[in-house]
């Protein structure tokens, strides 16, 4: 009877399948993102944030991208090889691209050193502001060196000198950098500073993205630093076709296009930009979206009303690659965002007090407000977000990470919570800092836009979390707002103790996410961005950061045995867990009705490609829960 059942349940599957292969595809593609999540800049090169590079990968074609498990896919690049076991690698472009405008007129060949400008651009101190250079500096040769030389340049003659370089072929950068184009041959030859076989894995993210010459001639280096969607160069997809900030923007189908007898495209992608998740599923009930994440309350209503009109249409999407973490702030300053906030930043650098937070904090309520049905797939142990790296066996680097710390993932309670040691920590943390004259509750503050209801909602589950684990004696969570730039108005002067951000991998090796957080380092995000641990005075917690970070130093310098390397690195973010420098938090995994197969999309947890529109299945009409059941089964039988 059972394996009737079963014979049966597959029939269902293999039809619901079929049904929507039968079904008409969308031409036109209707999405949408959240207020906040505008295109800040236009310059590929510059960008860190990920509302940019959703939007810019479909604009302009890098060497490789992914395909929907995530496997490189060969993109500007025809091949590529290394001829010594990772030390060098040499990728052969396609003939035919062009670089256009956003009319799709012609405005010069793609050519190999496209490539060298775009490198030049992102390692030049005075150009790119150091964004986007801890990669290619931690692995081509002479970038660091360079990117030295540009650095000390500007602090001795100014930014107009370091303006004035470039990467011709009897340039300071030709001399120094290992990279090497043959416009000819068309091939881009990097040399690395060791054996490094995940190198390719960076070739689908911006840092090493072409940049044409003739464009930054045309402009200058001030025009492409402020580049404008209108004076952009594509050579990608998509060009865009109309912008209004805030608003609306649409992606056209390039008219001549190098890739488009291979490539599946929609005629136009419309991004509205919408003030909330509840503003989309109005519009999506309205039909002029043709998917849309549910929040808690909406898919709670669906979810327990049979009659419903959407209840047979829910579909679990699948996680984002973004591993979310509680960031602490270690110089922190008042509202006046000038003088230090002495209470807090004696409390933070205490470890019995960040521990205390660490096994203290419940965050199922949290989840539940992505995820109410299953929120327990919400749950982070880690630092690094899964599906990143893998061993040689194929075992997830995050499973050593967890193998370490000695947690791992149970779907009936939160593992790492754990009251008794939470207050252990707590009373040593009340009677240490009491001594250091810190008063209680101690005041911990979060932001958000105050235009943002739902992130508000979200922070005020927040507010109840800490004061039922952690008690009102002892933390109070202070919620604040901004008006419109988080980075202005908030990080920039100090003025929170606390944020909650997700990070995604650039590239296939978990220095990524740990290279981010080492101390002393300029290349290091999150370090300088958002906890400010450089100008931190504790000894004991500079300490633990110095730990950390000498671990990950050895961990990085291991480039011959994969395998040892990840375990290096498991070691080091254990300590960075153990010292509760940062709290692990969440992975967002929601529910969404959708008219799209997840599973035919770019699907890769690194890098920036999993936004790329193009080759997605799809159907005009609204996917069952069924067929979303089939597509799943059909991907994992692939």
């Amino acid at each position: 009877m059972k394996k009737m059942l079963a014979v049966v349940l597959a029939f269902v599957m293999i039809l619901s399948a079929v049904s929507m292969a039968m079904a008409d595809e969308l031409t036109n593609l209707n999405t949408y993102e959240t207020k906040g999540r505008e295109v800040e800049t236009w310059n590929i090169h510059y960008s860190q944030a990920a509302q940019d590079l959703n939007v810019l990968n479909n604009l302009i074609d890098g060497l490789l991208t992914n395909d929907n498990h995530g496997n490189l896919k060969l993109n500007a690049a025809k091949s590529y090889e290394s001829p010594d076991g990772g030390h060098t690698w040499v990728f052969t472009l396609n003939e035919g691209m062009t670089w256009f405008d956003k009319d799709g007129e012609v405005q010069a060949d793609v050519v190999a050193s496209d490539w060298a400008t775009g490198l030049e651009w992102v390692l030049n101190y005075a150009k790119n502001d150091s964004y986007n250079s801890s990669m290619p500096m931690e692995m081509i040769a002479g970038a660091a060196e360079y990117y030295e030389y540009t650095k000390e340049l500007t602090e001795s003659d100014g930014p107009e000198a370091a303006y004035e370089l470039t990467a011709d072929e009897d340039s300071k950068f030709a001399e120094m950098v290992g990279i090497e184009c043959d416009d000819l041959e068309g091939t881009i030859t990097y040399y690395l500073v060791d054996s490094l076989p995940y190198f390719p894995s960076v070739a689908t993210y911006n840092c090493l993205y072409p940049l044409s010459a003739e464009l930054i001639e045309e402009i200058g280096v001030e025009g492409y630093r402020d580049i404008t969607w209108e004076d952009l160069w594509y050579s990608g997809p998509y060009t865009i076709t109309y912008f209004e900030k805030d608003n609306q923007k649409v992606l056209t189908k390039s008219p001549n296009y190098w890739n488009d007898a291979n490539v599946k495209r929609f005629d136009t992608v419309t991004i509205k930009i919408v003030e909330s998740a509840a503003t989309a599923f109005q519009l999506f009930d309205k039909g002029e979206l043709d998917h849309v994440s549910l929040d808690a309350a909406t898919l709670q209503e669906i979810y327990n009303d049979p009659a419903n009109k959407y209840h047979n249409n829910l579909v679990e999407m699948r996680p984002t690659k973004y591993s979310y973490q509680i960031h602490l702030v270690y110089s922190k300053n008042l509202e006046d965002g000038e003088t230090p906030d002495e209470n807090w930043n004696l409390a933070v650098a205490n470890e019995n007090f960040r521990k205390s937070l660490y096994y203290g904090l419940d965050p199922v309520n949290y989840f539940a407000r992505y995820n109410p049905i299953n929120p327990l797939n919400c749950q982070n142990f880690g630092y690094t977000g899964n599906g990143v790296s893998f061993t040689s066996d194929g075992t997830d680097y995050t499973q050593l990470v967890r193998d370490e710390i000695g947690l791992q993932y149970n779907y009936e309670t939160y593992a790492r919570r754990n009251p008794d040691l939470a207050a252990e920590y707590k009373a040593k943390a009340m009677e240490e800092l009491s001594a250091k004259g810190v008063t209680f509750p101690v005041t911990m503050e979060i932001y958000v836009a105050g235009s943002n209801d739902v992130l508000i909602q979200t922070y005020k589950v927040l507010e109840n979390i800490v004061a039922e684990t952690m008690g009102s004696d002892y933390i109070t969570l202070k919620i604040g707002t901004y008006i419109s730039s988080l980075a202005n108005e908030v990080r920039k002067p100090h003025k929170a103790s606390i944020y909650i951000n997700g990070w995604g991998a650039d590239f296939a090796d978990p220095i990524n996410f740990l290279g981010q957080e080492t101390y002393d380092d300029t290349a290091a995000y999150y370090s300088n961005a958002y906890s400010i641990i450089n100008e931190a005075t504790d000894p004991d917690l500079i300490a633990a950061y110095e730990e950390f970070t000498e671990l990950v130093t050895e961990a990085k310098a291991i480039t011959d045995d994969i395998d040892a390397r990840y375990a290096a690195f498991a070691k080091a973010e254990a300590c960075m867990l153990d010292h509760a420098l940062v709290i692990p938090w969440f992975y967002e995994v929601q529910w969404e009705l959708t008219k799209i197969n997840a599973f035919s999309k770019v699907y890769s947890m690194y890098g920036m490609q999993a936004y790329r529109y193009t080759d997605w299945e799809t159907s005009t009409d609204l996917l069952t829960t069924e067929q979303a059941e089939a597509n799943a089964a059909a991907y994992a039988a692939e």
